[in-house]
C-alpha cells in the first residue's frame, strides 16, 4: 500500500510510553510521551499522523492500523522484551511489503530492529552529558535538506562504536562526542520493498526531541522512508513469459 502523491503519508509514532508514566526527570520534557512530542512535530510538517503505545491491545499496531500506515516510527528502551513476537513479524512483514521505518535511539535494540538487521546491534553507551556533533557525510541526501554540514545537541548520552549492524547502504551521519567517541549516527538500509532509517539521538532523560534540527532529520527521514510506487511482489511457481518450442 502507498500514499498517492495527493494525499498526505500516514505516519504512526510508536512508543514503548513507560519512562513518562514512572520518572519526573522524563516528565519534565515529555509530560504527555515522547510519542506525543514526535506526533506534534510531524503534524505540524503536514503528515497524517497518529499514535500507537506498548501497553494498548495489540501493541496499538493491529493489522487494520499497520495496512493503512505509510511509515512507522519506533522508540523503545526498557522493555523490548515485553513487545510480542507476534506484532514484531506483523509489522516485519509490513517492512517487506513496503511500509517505511523510522528506529529511534535506544530502538536499536527492539526486537523488530534485529530481526531486520540480523545482528546483535549492540554498542558501547556512557551517560555523562557530552556534547554531541552529528556530521552530514552524504550531503544531497534527502535526509539532510535544510542542514549545514553538522548540527549539534548540547548535552545527549554518548553511543560509541563498535555498533553491531550491518555495514548501512548509505550512511548519512557519523556523531562524534566530547568524550572523544565516534558512532554511525543516521544509517539507511533497504529490506523487501521497505526502506528503514536508524537514527541515533533521543534519550529520554533529555529535550532532545524539541532540537528544530532532530525534528528536520526525522520529518526529511518519514518522506524518505514512504514507500514507493509499484507493482506488488510476486514468488512461487511462475509461468514462462514466452510460448515452449
Amino acid at each position: 500500500m502507498t500514499a498517492s502523491s495527493s494525499t498526505k503519508l500516514r505516519v504512526t509514532v510508536w512508543n514503548e510510553f513507560r519512562h513518562e508514566r514512572h520518572s519526573e526527570e522524563v516528565q519534565k520534557h515529555y509530560p504527555e510521551g515522547i510519542h506525543k512530542t514526535i506526533a506534534g512535530f510531524l503534524g505540524e510538517a503536514g503528515l497524517e499522523v497518529r499514535t500507537a503505545t506498548l501497553d494498548e491491545p495489540e501493541h496499538g499496531l493491529t493489522q487494520e492500523v499497520l495496512d493503512s500506515t505509510d511509515v512507522l516510527t519506533w522508540w523503545g528502551h526498557m522493555a523490548h522484551g515485553d513487545v510480542s513476537d507476534e506484532i514484531v513479524e506483523r509489522v516485519y512483514k509490513r517492512v517487506l511489503d513496503g511500509m517505511g521505518l523510522i528506529v529511534l535511539h535506544s530502538g536499536h535494540f527492539s526486537k523488530i530492529f534485529r530481526k531486520l538487521m540480523g545482528t546483535t546491534c549492540d554498542l558501547k553507551w556512557r551517560e555523562s552529558g557530552d556534547r554531541e556533533r552529528l556530521w552530514v557525510v552524504a550531503p544531497g541526501h534527502p535526509i539532510t535538506e535544510g542542514l549545514g554540514d553538522y548540527f549539534e545537541i548540547e548535552e545527549e548520552e554518548m553511543y560509541g562504536e563498535h555498533f553491531d549492524i550491518p555495514t548501512p547502504e548509505t550512511l548519512v551521519f557519523i556523531s562524534w562526542f566530547t568524550g572523544g567517541e565516534v558512532f554511525r549516527s543516521g544509517a539507511c538500509y533497504t529490506r523487501g520493498r521497505g526502506k528503514i532509517f536508524y537514527f541515533r539521538p533521543g534519550h529520554e532523560t533529555l529535550p532532545t526531541y524539541h532540537n528544530k534540527d532532530v525534528q528536520r532529520v526525522i520529518v526529511n527521514g518519514v518522506h524518505w522512508a514512504a514507500p514507493t510506487p509499484g507493482q506488488p511482489r510476486v514468488f512461487g511457481n511462475t509461468p514462462a513469459l514466452e510460448g515452449s518450442k
